[in-house]
């Protein structure tokens, strides 16, 4: 089992003006957030617009994010869909070119049974040696995957991890209860990161983590040390910019924060369009109360 880290950000996809891959950016964006607090990265995610990426993009983000920084961190490779030899297909090839790990969202739309999950991350992790970590987001995917579901995935000896973005620190605790002590469970909402480690939890797969990185790695070190004081404060402090950045629909806001502090994230790919002026000026505020922003 691969340590991945206590703070992996979900990566913005950079686009050009023209909405083509921005793949020089996207490696000086990897660097940024190693650099801000980051051990590591997930690619092509939600937050990466990975529904509106094809395989190739996807394939030659991987590639080009690890030459960027896969020698300093973590690099995990959002390799699931709702189409299981798909998924398949996708996870062998990043594997050949070295990533990491993988991330598997539940599967979308299909809204499979508890059994269906089971089979579909089985099937995906018995075709691969990868780490895998599934992603439990039923905001998006319409369906939750239940705690049991995930104690009995972790029998399969790749599968390592979980994000948990249910909203849930009943479900959260509940996983925790039920699987091994060695299984990770990562928080999927940046505010709940705090609550989340204190019920067992590993760290986050974060969306602040572009802006607030630094900040982030300080109030989970800070827990891991028994500061609590510490870790509550800056959680506090961190607590209305984590709502800020989801006040639409993400990656909408943390795209529009990327690009002004001056990282070239460039536009969102249609059916996502830009923040509103209202929007935008609140995200700008919330960066202001945090210090990303004079």
């Amino acid at each position: 089992m691969r340590d991945f880290g206590r703070i992996l950000t979900a990566m913005v996809t950079p686009f050009n003006p023209d909405q083509s891959v921005n793949y020089a950016a996207a490696a000086q964006l990897a660097q940024y957030l190693v650099a801000n607090g980051s051990d590591g990265v997930v690619v092509a995610g939600s937050t990466g617009e990975s529904a509106t990426l094809s395989k190739e993009e996807k394939l030659r983000l991987f590639a080009t994010v690890l030459d960027a920084i896969g020698d300093q961190a973590t690099v995990i490779a959002g390799t699931g869909s709702n189409d299981t030899r798909a998924s398949i297909a996708l996870t062998q090839e990043a594997e050949k070119l070295g990533v990491h790990g993988a991330m598997l969202v539940g599967p979308y739309y299909n809204k499979p049974t508890q059994e269906g999950y089971y089979q579909h991350f089985k099937s995906i992790a018995d075709a691969s040696a990868l780490p895998f970590i599934v992603y439990n987001v039923p905001g998006r995917t319409s369906s939750n995957i239940l705690p049991q579901t995930i104690a009995r995935l972790t029998a399969c000896k790749n599968i390592v991890a979980v994000k948990e973005a249910s909203g849930s620190l009943d479900q959260v605790s509940e996983i925790i209860r039920i699987t091994p002590p060695e299984f990770l469970v990562y928080s999927g909402d940046d505010g709940l990161t705090l609550p989340v480690l204190a019920v067992g939890g590993t760290g986050v797969i974060s969306v602040a983590g572009h802006i607030v990185g630094k900040k982030m790695k300080e109030m989970i070190t800070a827990f891991f040390l028994g500061d609590l004081a510490k870790a509550q404060a800056i959680h506090l402090e961190l607590h209305p910019f984590f709502r800020a950045i989801f006040i639409t629909t993400n990656p909408i806001p943390i795209k529009t924060a990327v690009n002004v502090i001056g990282l070239n994230a460039g536009p969102l790919r249609l059916p996502m369009v830009a923040a509103t002026e209202n929007e935008l000026e609140h995200i700008k505020q919330a960066m202001r109360d945090v210090g990303a922003l004079n």
